[in-house]
């Protein structure tokens, strides 16, 4: 009955343990203390606007790593509970043998009330059990241990959170006025505030106010960008909701892709790209458009603040503008974790490109998401 008993328990407890979700999490906050020692360096940087632009972008990928940490965290927390529970009768049993052997004399433990042979008998089933049983009591062991480190995780989480929640806005302020105090950029395009005014007010779709925007002739330096399908980041971290051409629910096909973003993400170009415009249009939001090539217009819509003025020519991975909505506050964001949420990427940003007058798929310039638009962190 013992021997059953114990190779019941040991069976059903010895299961394969998944990624580690506390290193994980260990790995989310150093990338975060990196951010924030960045922070600090950017104000001595040389191109400030750069450094804080890559201070930005390392906060974002130290809250994304801490987020899946703390998912997989939370997942991994259930899984144990849900085997401790389903076990809970085989567990009692098998600690309370435990117990027993532990504070029974070995020659009572040993002892039968049938007699020496059958007293024999017990000493081999209990030699036969015990290596067995001493080394699943290790497996058990380590899963405990590991149960009390996934709760430290959380219970650490809510400063975790708040230090990066707290140092990505500042560094998005920072950006902010580094950016508006700038003045080196080189302008490849005269500014005619007035001509670009009423160009917008007589704009009755994004399609006409685009092709009125194309440049002509030709620019071999910048070639580059067609023959770059396939290899460039996309503009913001987020998951593709529609695919080119596909209509939203309200039976709306725009000629462009649309990403689900976290609020405030900043938004920088893929490509060295001139400015052709920055401002609000239409029902989009703010709008930047970018020349990457001429003949090449990127279209990234729907974002609360842009960066730029027309004219501006700037280099790859040049911020250009941040997402909308609020940071949640790290609360919301364990909320969110432990009813198995993922729903925080409540922005959008839309993305269309423009070969001449006609529309292409913009996805195919793109690393990760080109045709299907599969999941791309």
């Amino acid at each position: 009955m013992i021997r059953a008993a114990c190779i019941i328990a040991f069976g059903l407890l010895a299961i394969p343990v998944a990624a580690d979700p506390v290193a994980q999490a260990e790995a989310a906050a150093e990338e975060l203390r990196a951010a924030a020692e960045a922070l600090e360096a950017a104000d001595r940087a040389p191109d400030r606007v750069a450094a804080l632009t890559q201070t930005v972008h390392a906060y974002e990928a130290g809250l994304t790593s801490l987020r899946q940490g703390l998912r997989a965290a939370t997942l991994r927390e259930a899984e144990l509970d849900a085997e401790f529970e389903a076990e809970r009768e085989t567990l009692g049993r098998l600690i309370g043998i435990l117990l027993s052997m532990q504070t029974s004399p070995e020659a009572l433990v040993l002892l039968h009330p049938a007699g020496p042979v059958e007293t024999a008998r017990a000493g081999m089933v209990v030699s036969d059990v015990v290596p067995g049983l001493r080394s699943e009591v290790e497996v058990l062991k380590v899963k405990l241990e590991e149960a009390a480190s996934l709760r430290a995780v959380q219970q650490n989480a809510a400063d975790m959170l708040s230090e990066g929640l707290s140092g990505i806005q500042s560094a998005r302020s920072e950006l902010s006025k580094a950016i508006a105090d700038r003045t080196d950029l080189p302008q490849a395009v005269a500014t005619d505030v007035a001509a670009m005014q009423a160009l917008v007010n007589s704009a009755d779709t994004l399609e006409g106010f685009a092709s009125s925007l194309i440049s002509g002739g030709s620019d071999p330096a910048a070639e580059a960008f067609a023959k770059s399908q396939g290899t460039l980041p996309l503009p913001v971290a987020g998951v593709p909701l529609r695919r080119f051409g596909e209509a939203d629910a309200a039976g709306i096909a725009r000629p462009g892709i649309l990403l689900a973003t976290r609020p405030r993400a900043m938004v920088t170009t893929p490509s060295a790209a001139t400015v052709r415009y920055a401002g609000a249009l239409l029902d989009y939001g703010k709008v930047i458009i970018l020349e990457p090539e001429s003949g090449y217009l990127l279209v990234l819509a729907g974002l609360d603040t842009v960066f730029g003025q027309q004219g501006d020519v700037i280099p790859a991975g040049t911020a250009v503008g941040l997402m909308g909505g609020a940071d949640p506050m790290p609360e919301t964001i364990l909320i969110e974790m432990s009813q198995g949420g993922g729903q925080e990427r409540t922005e959008t940003l839309y993305i269309e490109l423009r070969e001449g007058d006609d529309p292409v798929n913009p996805a195919l310039w793109f690393t990760g998401i080109a045709g299907t638009g599969p999941e791309n962190e």
